[in-house]
């Protein structure tokens, strides 16, 4: 019994650590204005997303994405009102890396952390830019369908960056760390 509750807290601190991890990434930003109205951001969390994902699994590595996303979005006054769709977005993210990664034998190749890291940034892809259309575009600025999936391409080069970032660098970091916890025999769960 006694394991059991070491392993949850253990999993538990990990995960508030991921979620700092993604406020602080998240916040290692450069934004740039695509247009009257908007921005768009070059940033490092989603590498701590897939990060997440790919260490905690889907279920804690989404609540570690989403929560460290809308922290972010929390303590910006641009970005508030819409904390909540970013916890969302973001928690696929994770869940999509997490999911992935558990596919298979051995979950801990860069092989399969790179595939994880990839099916967590096309998911959130997707769902940013349908948010960026829909909610955003469509919803909130009363734009017609057409011109509201214009403003999507202003976000295609950022969201692509942000994404090839994580694919190269969160695979990296994932085996990286998870070999010197096996070194160490320590482990997160």
């Amino acid at each position: 019994m006694e394991t059991t509750t070491k392993a949850s807290t253990r999993k538990i601190v990990f995960t508030a650590l991921m979620a700092a991890l993604t406020v602080a990434g998240s916040a290692l930003r450069i934004t740039i204005p695509v247009d009257i109205a908007g921005t768009t951001s070059f940033h490092l969390g989603n590498i701590m997303c897939a990060l997440g994902g790919i260490l905690l699994g889907p279920w804690y590595g989404a609540l570690s994405a989403g929560l460290g996303s809308a922290i972010y979005d929390m303590m910006n006054p641009l970005y508030i009102s819409e904390a909540w769709i970013t916890f969302l977005t973001k928690a696929a993210y994770g869940l999509a890396a997490g999911a992935v990664i558990l596919c298979g034998k051995k979950p801990w190749t860069y092989a399969r952390a790179t595939a994880a890291t990839v099916a967590g940034a096309l998911t959130y892809a997707a769902l940013y830019l349908a948010k960026t259309c829909f909610y955003s575009g469509m919803l909130l600025k009363g734009l017609p369908l057409e011109a509201a999936a214009l403003t999507v391409v202003t976000k295609l080069p950022a969201t692509t960056f942000n994404a090839v970032v994580a694919i190269i660098f969160a695979p990296i970091l994932a085996v990286s760390i998870r070999t010197a916890l096996e070194k160490n025999r320590l482990s997160i769960d």
